[in-house]
């Protein structure tokens, strides 16, 4: 109970890894009108977990866990420079730093594994960038959480996110959010069972219209997410 409480923790919108500060390109495509109300949200929500958080960022999740399972710190610092390079727009490449550095600076304050410790020190040193699943999966690999309970919560929180920046871009009221939120519950139990035995040269990212989105978010007169 207490590895499942301390992942509920970790994945709660309380934690202060920043992820509500970022819109990943949906501000840029409700700005341009190319999203528009609760259909258009869930299909930018699909798509962005099909090509980007499903098949990119959760494949990384579990080689990570298991990395840190394995108390293997080389095979950490080469799937996070991976992944690094697979961000191709600095947008998402720099929101995936920030959550990672975010979630790292409370993990480090709290009970701290060697491992962990490492990995900070190599992040606060430059040595390597940080991201967000990589960070994650290290942690989850320590406090022992079960790779697919991890991998479901991670893709669950990084959709909640998205629906609550929704909500603060259009008129839509919580019912209509709590309906897509409804209806992706079970695209993200088939990505999370599908990135189990997935290993990094599994990891993939086709998204070129929300990479676009996300780099002309950066160009908007106004914004209300960070870019």
């Amino acid at each position: 109970m207490d590895r499942f409480l301390s992942l509920l923790q970790f994945t709660d919108g309380l934690f202060p890894a920043g992820a509500y500060a970022h819109s990943f390109g949906l501000e840029a495509c409700v700005q341009s009108c190319e999203v528009r109300d609760a259909a258009g949200v869930e299909a930018f929500l699909r798509a962005y977990l099909e090509s980007c958080a499903g098949s990119t960022d959760a494949v990384a999740l579990v080689c990570s866990r298991r990395a840190a399972v394995n108390k293997n710190f080389a095979s950490c610092l080469a799937l996070d420079e991976i992944l690094d390079a697979m961000k191709a727009p600095s947008e998402l490449r720099e929101a995936s730093r920030q959550m990672g550095r975010q979630t790292l600076r409370v993990a480090t304050h709290l009970p701290c594994h060697p491992l962990l410790e490492e990995f900070g020190k190599a992040v606060a040193g430059e040595i390597t960038p940080g991201n967000h699943p990589i960070v994650f999966g290290i942690i989850g690999g320590i406090l022992g959480w079960g790779a697919l309970e991890m991998t479901s919560a991670y893709l669950y929180s990084t959709n909640t996110a998205l629906v609550g920046a929704a909500l603060r871009l259009l008129p839509l009221g919580q019912l209509a959010g709590q309906r897509i939120l409804w209806n992706v519950r079970p695209l993200i139990a088939t990505l999370a069972e599908q990135a189990q035995d997935k290993h990094e040269g599994d990891m993939r990212s086709f998204a070129p219209a929300l990479e676009i989105a996300s780099m002309r978010h950066a160009l908007l007169d106004a914004r209300l997410f960070r870019s």
